[in-house]
């Protein structure tokens, strides 16, 4: 082995870190001109992209220009709108209310109208057969008696009848 004294262990590391300095440089030099290209083709793919897209973003504003005054315009005639459904709804709610409320008066009415008539014509009837039926009643009391005073005059033999008619062993009087 060679003399190895102080001086050439110093240039021997000297060497290995130029050595390594110039190996890190072609690694960084290598990396800068991927990066260059790298660069590049995302450069063209940014271009390519832009001209793709800005004609659509162009058409875009310019629809949106011309639509957005109609968009407005719509909005606000789509409020007025609603405004005057709301009115008429209002308008409509107000006058059903009146009309079921005359309704509700006039069927209130005709019930005390139709309950008047019905206890008028409970009342005649109660009348007409208080009028008519006790004398009735009594007329027809009268001829029952009259027909039995007839009956036991004409005949004498009612009593034998009487008699036939009743069962043996029937002691029983009925009146």
């Amino acid at each position: 082995m060679p003399n190895l004294d102080n001086q050439t262990i110093q240039l021997a590391l000297v060497a290995a870190v130029a050595l390594a300095m110039l190996i890190q440089a072609i690694v960084l030099l290598a990396a800068l001109v991927a990066l260059r290209k790298l660069a590049k083709s995302i450069r063209e793919e940014v271009e390519d992209l832009r001209s793709a897209i800005m004609p659509v973003i162009e058409n875009t504003r310019d629809l949106f220009a011309r639509v957005a005054p109609k968009i407005e315009q719509t909005t606000s005639d789509l409020a007025v709108l609603t405004r005057a459904l709301r009115d008429q709804t209002a308008d409509v709610q107000a006058a059903a209310d009146e009309i079921i409320g005359r309704a509700q008066r006039q069927a209130r009415r005709v019930d005390t109208m139709l309950s008047n008539v019905l206890d008028a014509v409970d009342r005649a009837s109660a009348f007409m057969a208080d009028t008519v039926t006790k004398p009735m009643r009594q007329l027809s009391a009268y001829l029952a008696s009259a027909k039995a005073v007839i009956e036991s005059l004409r005949s004498t033999e009612g009593s034998r009848r009487a008699e036939a008619n009743r069962a043996p062993g029937d002691n029983d009087l009925f009146v």
